[in-house]
C-alpha cells in the first residue's frame, strides 16, 4: 500500500528562464511550419547566452523551395518569442541579440521511417493523473505552475513594473491520509529590476499573488517562506545562465511524481512520439481518473522506429483502482488507437498549437477552442467504462 502521510516537493520555472526562453522558441518554429503545412517535420533546438540565441535541427516542408524561402523568418521567430516573453536587457534584447540558423532539411533516413506511418524514434513514454486537484495533477507541481503563472500575468499586465521574466518556484505540501492539507515551505526566486530591493520587498510584492492561487487553508504559522533567499536577482535570463531546449522535462510533466520516460517535448512536431505518444498517455490516465476507475494511475507506452503499433501498454492503479490492471490495459486499445498516425488524427496535434505550452505544463491545463491542450479533455469516460 502507498504512503499515505508524507511531505512531497516540485519546482516550476517562468517563461523567461533561460531554459524556457529556447523551449518557447523552438515551438514557435515548429507552429509557424504547422502553419505553412499541417506535415511538416520539425525537430528544433534552441540554445540560449549572453546577447545570442542559436537554432539548430532538422525541418521538412513537401516543397523543397519553400523550405529554403522559410528559413528566412527564424530570426524574426525568435526574436517575436524574446519581446513576448519580456526580455529587453542591456545584453539579452529581443532587438538587438544575434540569431544563428543551422536549421537544415530532415534526414531521408529518419524520414523513410515516418512516411510509413510508424513511429519517428524508440521509446517509452509515461502518462498519469491524480484525483488531488479539479485538473487530476499532483498538488505540488500543479500549483509551483499557477503561482508564476500568475506573477507573470502581473508583470506584463504592468501590476507589478518592477518584477522581471527570470523566475522559479518550488513548493513542499505535506500529505495526510493521501491529501495535501499544508504548505510547509515555499521556495520562490524572481528576477526583479533595482538591486536596491531587498528579498522582504520581494515578498511583499509576491506574496498576495501566491497567496490568491494557493488554497489559503494550506498555509499556516510554520510554513517557511524563502523568496529570493540569496539576495539581489537583477541579472538573469541568458545573460545569467546559458538555456537549452529540453532541459525542464520534469517541470514539462508531473513534478517527479510520476515517471518520465526521457525525451523532452519542445521543438518536436507530433510524429515523434516522446511528445504525442506522453501526450496521448496523459489523455488516457486522466480518463481513467475522471471515469472513477482510480484515484491515481500511471500508464506507460512503448515504441520502435519504423513501427506504428505500441509495443507494450502498461498501466498501474497504485492500489486505488476499482478494476483489474488488466482490464484497463486490454480496455485501452478498443477506446484509441495509439499508432502515432492514430494519436495525431485522435487529438488532432497536426496544428499550430504548441507554443503556449513551453511554460507552465503541458499537463494541467484546460482544453482550448483552437485545439490546444486537447490531451486534457475527458470525453473518453464513457468508451472506458463500457470497455471494462
Amino acid at each position: 500500500m502507498s504512503r499515505q502521510n508524507y511531505i512531497f516537493t516540485s519546482e516550476s520555472v517562468s517563461e523567461g528562464h533561460p531554459d524556457k526562453v529556447c523551449d518557447r522558441i523552438s515551438d514557435a518554429v515548429l507552429d509557424a511550419f504547422l502553419t505553412e503545412e499541417a506535415n511538416a517535420r520539425v525537430a528544433c533546438e534552441t540554445f540560449a547566452t549572453s546577447g545570442m540565441v542559436v537554432v539548430g535541427g532538422e525541418v521538412g516542408l513537401s516543397d523543397t523551395d519553400r523550405l529554403k524561402h522559410f528559413m528566412g523568418r527564424i530570426g524574426e521567430i525568435a526574436r517575436d518569442c524574446i519581446k513576448d516573453i519580456g526580455y529587453e536587457q542591456d545584453k539579452f534584447h529581443w532587438n538587438t541579440c544575434h540569431v544563428l540558423n543551422f536549421l537544415h532539411e530532415q534526414s531521408a533516413h529518419i524520414a523513410q521511417g515516418v512516411d510509413k506511418d510508424g513511429a519517428g524514434d524508440q521509446g517509452i513514454m509515461f502518462g498519469y493523473a491524480v484525483d488531488e486537484t479539479p485538473d487530476l495533477m499532483p498538488a505540488p507541481i500543479d500549483y509551483a505552475h499557477k503561482i508564476l503563472k500568475r506573477l507573470a500575468e502581473a508583470r506584463k499586465s504592468g501590476a507589478e513594473p518592477t518584477l522581471r521574466p527570470d523566475a522559479k518556484s518550488q513548493l513542499s505540501l505535506r500529505y495526510e491520509d493521501g491529501l495535501p492539507v499544508e504548505v510547509t515551505s515555499i521556495v520562490l526566486s524572481t528576477q526583479h529590476a533595482s538591486e536596491d530591493q531587498t528579498s522582504d520587498d520581494i515578498r511583499a510584492i509576491v506574496e498576495p499573488y501566491i497567496r490568491e492561487v494557493v488554497p489559503n487553508e494550506w498555509f499556516t504559522d510554520k510554513t517557511e517562506w524563502w523568496v529570493n533567499p540569496t539576495g539581489t536577482f537583477v541579472i538573469g535570463g541568458p545573460d545569467g545562465d546559458a538555456g537549452l531546449t529540453g532541459r525542464k522535462i520534469i517541470v514539462d510533466t508531473y513534478g517527479g511524481a510520476a515517471p518520465h520516460g526521457g525525451g523532452a517535448f519542445s521543438g518536436k512536431d507530433p510524429t515523434k512520439v516522446d511528445r504525442s505518444a506522453a501526450y496521448a498517455a496523459r489523455y488516457l490516465a486522466k480518463n481513467v481518473v475522471a471515469a472513477g476507475l482510480a484515484k491515481r494511475c500511471t500508464l506507460q507506452v512503448s515504441y520502435a522506429i519504423g513501427v506504428a503499433k505500441p509495443l507494450s501498454i502498461y498501466a498501474d492503479l497504485h492500489g486505488t483502482g476499482t478494476v483489474d490492471e488488466a482490464a484497463i490495459e486490454a480496455a485501452i486499445p478498443r477506446v484509441m488507437d495509439l499508432s502515432p498516425r492514430g494519436i495525431r488524427e485522435h487529438l488532432q496535434l497536426n496544428r499550430p498549437i504548441y507554443a503556449r505550452t513551453a511554460a507552465y505544463g503541458h499537463f494541467g491545463r484546460a482544453p482550448e477552442n483552437d485545439g490546444g491542450f486537447s490531451w486534457e479533455k475527458t470525453d473518453l469516460v464513457e468508451a472506458l467504462k463500457k470497455a471494462v
